[in-house]
């Protein structure tokens, strides 16, 4: 097994996962706060648009720098060379097609809440039932949870790299960073003190 699967982060942003359905719960409730607007197209068109177009765009064009917790980041200038190489693997042509996959599923995974809305009433008849509170509610989550499908989804492309492949890939200039990779936070020189040098 190549050493790089062991790496920190690749597994702390796996685990990001779990996330998913609980926000995709969140969006549930959201999209049944008040009654759907005429031409539910509408909202859907307005869900993707919010939701799945923008994560994925950020995957496909500058994917999300897994060298970072929450608001800080590790300074670009400071990873190892096998963590460069890593990101390299955020560059590929499979990168891509796991970000279309991620996309597919999100599509579905908001038109299937969208129809079982109804059932979710009951419970979300403690929020203001307004449409747009209900819209925004399950737009946001919807955001969140493409995030927290997608950058797990990269991780496991990453993690199922084969030791020829890995053999194969450069690491990627620390110059270009900035401009390749979504950098979130503040740039600090440590996160994990114990794990990462």
């Amino acid at each position: 097994m190549s050493s790089f699967r062991s790496e920190p982060f690749l597994w702390i942003h796996l685990a990001g996962i779990a996330a998913f359905p609980l926000l995709l719960q969140i969006a549930w409730l959201g999209l049944a706060v008040g009654e759907p607007l005429p031409g539910y197209w509408l909202e859907v068109i307005f869900l993707w648009i919010v939701a799945i177009a923008p994560i994925a765009w950020m995957q496909w064009q500058k994917p999300f720098d897994i060298f970072s917790l929450l608001f800080v980041a590790l300074k670009p200038d400071l990873l190892t060379l096998e963590q460069l190489r890593i990101l390299s693997l955020f560059k590929s042509q499979k990168h891509r097609v796991i970000t279309v996959i991620g996309s597919l599923i999100m599509t579905v995974s908001i038109w299937l809440p969208y129809k079982l809305a109804p059932i979710a009433t009951p419970a979300a008849a403690f929020l203001p039932q307004w449409r747009i509170i209900g819209l925004l509610i399950a737009g946001i989550a919807f955001l969140v949870s493409h995030l927290f499908l997608q950058v797990p989804l990269s991780v496991l492309g990453v993690l199922f790299t084969s030791h020829e492949q890995w053999e194969k890939t450069e690491p990627i200039a620390v110059s270009n960073i900035a401009q390749s990779f979504t950098l979130l936070g503040f740039r600090v020189r440590k996160i994990l003190p114990t794990l990462v040098s």
